[in-house]
């Protein structure tokens, strides 16, 4: 009998992760592992969710001597009766189990309705990628403990009944983090005061204090003043006006969910470091999102407001949201029903609502303000108007530098007003109709319109001076500003008019057939535009959903990007008490079929739209030559039905 060889693929060699073991094979697809806080700011991320529902008012965080770190909290502690349906006790699923947690239940009566969590991912992460966890929960007169080591439960629950001198409720959770998972196993403890002092901030009237054993010191926070006093204590420059500050929640009247909304607090320095902190439900998100695009689209469109109203721009400059917002310092808490994050470790906001709900709350209270208090307005508006003259100056001496010989643009581009090429953009959409809804709903300042007709030719092998022969592809060319080139040659790039150039196709097969025939056309042609990331791929939405009337909200047409964004719609109409499946949902075809309003928010606005950048990745240039050649080439039938026949499972078919 033949021995089995070593790299024999059979179904023995497929292998089913169970439990807490994807964390452990792959601790970076869930948390941070340069050091261990990430998976200590779960915890505390636990007990802060209890807080922000008001149902405590005291974080501790103890340090051991040991190494190990337990978080306190005064909330209503972790349930630890038998779960319904997997008998099992509720307080070991939620740490052994992915996925498991009590935040998925948005809906009315639901155990939180406004929580960090989403995914049910956070504790089971700490308790997977620690040698030891203790977690102690007192709940209605009893008090629980367990134990796990490695994420598997080491000392069953024991319950007993609560004595005098125990907390009445509320959770300690102890954590031993295992070094090995982490390339150091000290804690950053200026990030972790930085952490703790935030989540005071954003809780005024909650206690949050940190003591460690070793050093034998405490700290304590508790803000009264909110987001003003930390805000003014972190500064560096001084204010050119006093600090604008606000908060504003929905009502049932309104169009998002009841109770969601923002906080907020503004400072415009003329120097200094700008200091810019955001939060969704108390989990700080350090690269941005959505929810910092809305309080500057708010904070832009008020300033412009008022710019115009006193007639204070002078000739020829033109005001952007980055003027405005170049100088800004702020603090920002968003509280969001259904926050979809970037990546598990939560640091960017993706949900594409957050942008009009920050916005509808601090645009009008910033207007207000302004003509309240004119002078201050005159100071903040001479500061943007500075910014953008500074800009614009930048600009043109970029523009002396291109020289003047420009060819005749070509008719059916719709050019944009701007001549900032780092800040403008060229989208090459398919078809007359999108084109119109795209010339619509576009930023008119920076964004370009150039609508092809049909299917591009496949120019894979098209001589580089027959290429011009085709109007589409002579249009593309002219409209860009570079030449045809291959890939060792030194095109010239200073006539590049736009700083991106975004393919724009419908979610279809067609859609995706004229996005390969384009991408074809720049790797072939235009190679140094890849190389340099000028080239982008814009992804419409893949849903439509279709909403009754309720209340007073007329019936309404929502897109989503991709079943996550899908979901939380879902979710969101279950709030509003819209009845289960009185909705339709329908699977996305044509942007021509979208509004100019709507083609904006989903495709177009920076803020909200999905734009993928084209690169060439770890691939060299001859191994994706390679492969195209075997896909678009005229002579490759075989080769094209030998890839198909390799890679045929991994296609999706859209029927």
């Amino acid at each position: 009998m033949a021995s089995k060889l070593p790299n024999e693929y059979s179904e023995a060699s497929i292998r089913v992760l169970k439990g807490l073991e994807p964390v452990k094979q792959r601790p970076g697809m869930y948390t941070r592992t340069d050091n261990p806080l990430h998976v200590i700011q779960e915890v505390l991320d636990n007990a802060a969710d209890e807080s922000l529902g008001g149902h405590g008012k005291r974080i501790k965080t103890i340090l051991h001597a040991d190494g190990s770190v337990s978080v306190e909290d005064d909330g209503r502690g972790i349930p630890f009766g038998l779960h319904p349906e997997e008998n099992a006790p509720v307080i070991e699923l939620v740490f052994t189990r992915l996925h498991a947690g009590g935040k998925f239940d948005k809906g009315r009566g639901g155990a939180y309705s406004f929580s960090g969590g989403l995914h049910g991912v956070g504790v089971s992460v700490t308790n997977a990628l620690a040698k030891r966890l203790e977690a102690t929960t007192h709940r209605e007169g009893q008090v629980a403990h367990i134990v796990f080591q490695g994420g598997d439960v080491t000392e069953p629950l024991r319950t007993r009944k609560a004595q005098e001198g125990d907390r009445r409720q509320g959770t300690t959770v102890r954590v031993w983090p295992d070094p090995k998972y982490f390339e150091s196993s000290q804690l950053p403890m200026a990030e972790l005061a930085h952490l703790l002092r935030s989540k005071a901030v954003l809780m005024p009237g909650v206690t949050v204090s940190l003591v460690n054993e070793k050093t034998r010191e405490t700290q304590s926070w508790q803000y009264k003043g909110g987001l003003r006093d930390y805000l003014m204590q972190t500064l560096t420059g001084d204010p050119v006006i006093p600090l604008f500050e606000g908060e504003g929640y929905a009502t049932t009247d309104d169009n998002f969910a009841e109770g969601e909304g923002a906080q907020w607090c503004v400072a415009f320095t003329e120097d200094g470091q700008p200091v810019r902190e955001s939060y969704v439900n108390l989990i700080p998100t350090s690269a941005g999102g959505t929810h910092e695009s809305g309080l500057r689209d708010g904070l832009f469109t008020a300033v412009k407001s008022f710019v115009d109203l006193h007639s204070l721009l002078p000739k020829g400059v033109k005001l952007l949201p980055e003027d405005v917002f170049a100088r800004a310092s702020y603090v920002l808490s968003a509280k969001v029903l259904d926050p979809q994050f970037q990546g598990q470790i939560k640091e960017r906001l993706n949900s594409r609502d957050a942008v009009r709900l920050v916005s509808s709350f601090v645009r009008p209270a910033l207007e207000l303000w302004l003509n309240q208090h004119v002078e201050y307005g005159r100071k903040l508006a001479e500061l943007a108007i500075k910014a953008a003259q500074t800009r614009q100056r930048a600009g043109q001496k970029v523009e002396k530098r291109k020289g003047s010989g420009v060819a005749v643009l070509p008719g059916k581009l719709t050019d944009c007003e701007s001549k900032d090429t780092g800040h403008n953009e060229v989208f090459l959409v398919e078809g007359d109709s999108a084109g119109g809804s795209a010339k619509m709903g576009r930023d008119k300042e920076c964004q370009a319109i150039l609508p092809l007709r049909g299917k591009v030719l496949n120019t894979w092998e098209v001589e580089r001076d027959r290429l011009f022969a085709n109007t589409e592809i002579h249009d593309i060319a002219v409209a860009i500003g570079v030449d045809p080139h291959g890939p060792a040659d030194t095109p010239d790039l200073s006539g590049l008019r736009y700083g991106k150039i975004c393919i724009l196709s419908d979610a279809d097969v067609d859609g995706s057939h004229i996005q390969v025939l384009l991408l074809t056309l720049f790797f072939r042609h235009f190679p140094k535009l890849i190389e340099a990331g000028n080239v982008y791929v814009a992804k419409p939405p893949l849903f439509r959903v279709d909403a009754p009337a309720r209340g007073k909200k007329p019936a309404s047409k929502t897109y989503a990007l991709d079943e996550g964004e899908l979901t939380a719609i879902l979710d969101k109409l279950r709030k509003e008490g819209v009845r289960e499946g009185s909705w339709s949902i329908s699977r996305f075809k044509g942007l021509g079929e979208m509004s100019a309003e709507q083609l904006w928010d989903t495709t177009l606005n920076p803020d909200t739209r999905r734009l993928l950048p084209v690169h060439l990745g770890k691939v060299d240039f001859a191994q994706t030559e390679n492969l195209i050649g075997k896909l678009m080439g005229k002579g490759e039938a075989a080769a094209r039905r030998e890839l198909m026949e390799i890679h045929g499972d991994a296609v999706e078919i859209d029927i």
